[in-house]
């Protein structure tokens, strides 16, 4: 709901997903409610409690809106449901702006604030969403939601979205002594890109140079042919609408390669789609097909899961990609359908082993997409027929890193392997000179015996 402008009150705007000033509508509601705008970030103990990849990343972008703001932005330590509260009395401010939560931790947390707020006759207003379609919004002719992909995509084209949202031509932050506590010191921060602007220079420089090979190359973890926006959409430092209306606008929007970046985009709409729906999916299966399907544990298992996490399996393009994983925080997409494979395939481990690793390495580390991504691999997600997918870890290096550049960039010991020879150490007399590991586990034989296990648990 919202309220006329009166003089000299305030509006507070809560930063979350959406650390940015250019394609905001809850800026811009929170603009038209308020004579001041008090933008705030509070630090959140549940989602900031350990120092990784992802919380330093997270604390980069809102270093870098506290000078997007000019200092304005206010940073508050503590649990949102009574911060917020007392800063919006604090201010004399009658409603909090927010964009719209869709994650099950996201909407339990605002409808607590929402209740405290109302509490003390205040309001919590919320406007747009992350995503260029509100999760929730995008039903079939019967008023359900979609569970495969291809037809929730034909349906979100058709459904239509608004236009990015103008920025201000003047926001009036609110400039009274409001205190404001410290972001915490974490080292090199100042390295890591991150911001609007930083997301803004990416993105057009992908747009020009990188989206007409996207086709072609965007499954080729040795060429770098990706956008690298999966961090910023996760912060919020760009919005997607923003991201659809420039492909649109350019001269390859209508390109097979626009057409397929417009795909990956409609993925990530699609299973914040489907956790919307389905909140306990972030950690259980979504289909129920599966629900006898025995997984392996014990001493033996969680050795082979630790070389799996130290990229120890003696399959190189597996290696590969769970050491860059490891030392950048990211890692292609392909590798994480590769090795996601590796573990709930080859080494029989419940996916979310999986998912909660990568979540705490990742710096884009994204629920519904993370989640549901790997229940896409293991075959309890929303594939019509993920059964008989089992990842051949030498096919898929020799197809997506042909000269094997990929796995000598992250792999050392086989940089003395030239060309695809990289994929298969244990064919070359040299092949374990330089202390590579043996193969933990035979594929063929863990592929027979994940396929038996499927047809079991099937019956």
């Amino acid at each position: 709901m919202a309220s006329s402008k009166s003089s000299g009150s305030t509006s507070v705007l809560w930063f979350r997903r959406d650390l940015r000033l250019t394609d905001h509508p809850a800026l811009l509601a929170a603009v038209e409610a308020g004579a001041h705008v008090l933008p705030v970030f509070v630090l959140d103990p549940r989602l900031l409690d350990t120092d990784t990849p992802r919380s330093r990343r997270l604390l980069a972008s809102v270093a870098a809106l506290q000078k997007d703001t000019r200092g304005a932005l206010v940073i508050r330590h503590g649990d949102p449901v009574e911060v917020i509260p007392r800063l919006a009395k604090e201010v004399g401010a009658e409603q909090v702006h927010v964009s719209r939560e869709t994650t099950p931790y996201g909407r339990r947390r605002d409808e607590a604030v929402e209740k405290a707020l109302a509490e003390d006759g205040r309001e919590l207003v919320a406007t747009g969403t992350p995503y260029a379609v509100g999760p929730g919004r995008i039903l079939n002719g019967s008023g359900a939601p979609y569970k495969v992909f291809t037809p929730f995509a034909r349906a979100w084209h058709q459904h239509g979205r608004p236009a990015p949202a103008e920025r201000p031509k003047r926001i009036p932050w609110l400039r009274d002594d409001v205190h404001s506590d410290d972001l915490p010191k974490v080292d090199g921060l100042e390295g890591i890109e991150a911001g609007e602007a930083a997301a803004r220079k990416r993105w057009e420089a992908f747009l020009e140079s990188g989206l007409t090979a996207y086709d072609t190359e965007r499954d080729r973890p040795d060429l770098d042919s990706t956008s690298r926006l999966s961090a910023p959409l996760k912060y919020g430092e760009i919005h997607p609408r923003t991201i659809l209306a420039d492909i649109a606008a350019h001269s390859a929007g209508r390109s097979k390669a626009a057409t397929t970046y417009v795909t990956e985009i409609v993925w990530r709409e699609f299973y914040a789609d489907v956790l919307w729906h389905n909140p306990e999916s972030a950690w259980h299966d979504l289909r129920p097909e599966l629900s006898k399907l025995p997984y392996d544990s014990g001493p033996e298992t969680d050795r082979l899961v630790d070389a799996w996490r130290e990229g120890r399996t003696g399959y190189p393009i597996v290696d590969a990609g769970m050491r860059q994983l490891l030392a950048k925080g990211w890692m292609h997409n392909r590798l994480r359908m590769i090795t996601a494979s590796f573990l709930t395939k080859d080494l029989h481990v419940y996916w979310t082993v999986g998912a909660r690793h990568f979540l705490d390495h990742l710096v884009d580390g994204d629920i519904a997409s993370n989640n549901h991504g790997w229940q896409w691999v293991a075959g309890t997600g929303t594939d019509a027929s993920p059964y008989f997918r089992v990842f051949n870890p030498v096919t898929q290096g020799r197809k997506f890193d042909p000269d094997g550049e990929y796995v000598r960039r992250w792999v050392p010991e086989l940089r003395h392997l030239t060309g695809a020879a990289a994929h298969e150490p244990w064919k070359h007399d040299n092949g374990y000179d330089h202390d590579y590991v043996q193969p933990i586990v035979d594929h063929d034989e863990e592929r027979k015996e994940s396929l038996a296990r499927y047809e079991r648990a099937r019956r």
